[in-house]
């Protein structure tokens, strides 16, 4: 009995699956706390990006609105 218990501990000791499954789990949240960082720098840049364009879209459109009231007006 006891020899089986010191050779299932030594099979267990050289065993490395689990060190290796722990091993990949830590660079899955190493690449995903960089992907957080990254999408959360680049989601701002984009954010100002397209608020940029909406401003812009804005003024063209109220320049065309104020452009089309000017020419409707009697001369």
């Amino acid at each position: 009995m006891a020899n089986s218990v010191i050779k299932l501990l030594k099979r267990l000791r050289r065993d490395d699956r689990g060190a290796t499954a722990i091993e990949y789990g830590l660079i899955a949240a190493l690449v995903a706390v960089g992907l957080i960082g990254t999408l959360q720098i680049l989601g701002n840049t984009l954010d100002t990006f397209f608020q940029n364009v909406v401003n812009e879209l804005n003024t063209a459109t109220q320049e065309e609105g104020d452009q089309q009231q000017q020419d409707q007006q009697p001369g």
